[in-house]
């Protein structure tokens, strides 16, 4: 089974229900930015996600492509707020919402997003509308929830690694886990699979976040397509810095430490944080912990009967592990 060319195709079911549902134009002010920001492509992993644990438990994919499209135009509406508060230039090549336009363009974006993602959801034809309505909702709450202590970490200079892992837990993983829940009971799912594949995609959804931690300081950067070492530049609290915060001593503690302290480190130091993460075995347990989450999460998918689709999710796990962006 070519598994690369059916996540191509499924991508481009999503990609091509978005440029349909996204068709309004007026007022411009609105719909332009708002065409822009879905325009703007993506790997697309929860919604296909969506289609694929449809699939997985006897469903058709065209059953659960509103879903998949509303999952995706919620990730949108996530992303928008998110470089607001974070007062990011760019994302995926690209000017973002609030530096093309203006902040009050931005917010009003992702008002309609976040409006847009339910009128999509709600569109199923599904016996099982209202537990999929509040899956979806329960999501949402998560999300916010996640971006919130995102945010205090930044103030805070007493942040644990379990701090962490809550966060990421609801700031990423709870939306693959919704996306692979959702899937499942529009799917018609038995109890025990729609479980399974919660549980699937909050694993997936968690080694997802802490890759992205270990990419952005020992990707290839010709790969990556940015400079890594952008969280650190930035301050941000990952896995890897609170763990190696736990770990070292001396003077390497102490420049571990003026990361918070000053909330972010200077670029020309990116090497030797690497070899403080490297020395002190955080490279390695950050390692351990997504292949930990990965076959965790692919031990789920034994609670699903044999299908192309999911030999097709036990590869996108795989692809997830190796991805070099």
């Amino acid at each position: 089974m070519d598994y690369e060319r059916t996540y191509a195709r499924y991508k481009a079911l999503v990609d091509d229900y978005l440029k349909l549902f996204c068709r309004q134009t007026k007022p411009r002010s609105l719909y332009e930015p708002l065409r822009y920001v879905v325009a703007g492509g993506g790997k697309r992993i929860r919604s296909v996600l969506v289609l694929l644990s449809c699939e997985a438990v006897g469903g058709s994919v065209q059953s659960a492509l509103h879903a998949a499209g509303g999952i995706e135009i919620l990730h949108n509406f996530t992303l928008v707020h998110d470089d607001i508060m974070d007062n990011a230039r760019s994302r995926r090549g690209r000017a973002t919402v609030h530096t093309k336009w203006d902040s009050n363009v931005a917010i009003l974006v992702g008002d309609e997003l976040l409006a847009l993602a339910y009128r999509a959801v709600l569109q199923t034809q599904s016996p099982r509308i209202q537990e999929i309505t509040k899956v979806f909702t329960q999501g949402v709450v998560e999300v916010c929830e996640g971006q919130a202590y995102d945010k205090e970490f930044e103030t805070r200079s007493d942040v644990t690694v379990n701090d962490y892992m809550l966060m990421i837990e609801k700031k990423t993983a709870k939306m693959v886990s919704v996306s692979s829940e959702i899937g499942a009971l529009i799917g018609e799912g038995t109890r025990a699979s729609v479980s399974a594949l919660r549980r699937y995609g909050g694993y997936v959804g968690r080694a997802f976040q802490i890759q992205d931690d270990l990419l952005d300081i020992v990707a290839d950067e010709e790969k990556f397509g940015k400079a890594v070492g952008g969280d650190l530049v930035e301050g941000k609290r990952t896995f890897l810095l609170l763990e190696a915060l736990r770990r070292a001593k001396g003077a390497d503690k102490a420049l571990l430490q003026a990361v918070v302290t000053n909330k972010g480190a200077p670029r020309r130091l990116i090497a030797e944080y690497r070899r403080i993460y490297y020395e002190t075995g955080v490279i390695d347990a950050a390692l351990r912990r997504v292949k930990q989450d990965i076959a965790r999460a692919k031990e789920e998918l034994n609670h699903l009967p044999p299908s192309g689709a999911r030999a097709t999710l036990a590869w996108f796990t795989d692809m997830l592990l190796n991805r070099t962006y």
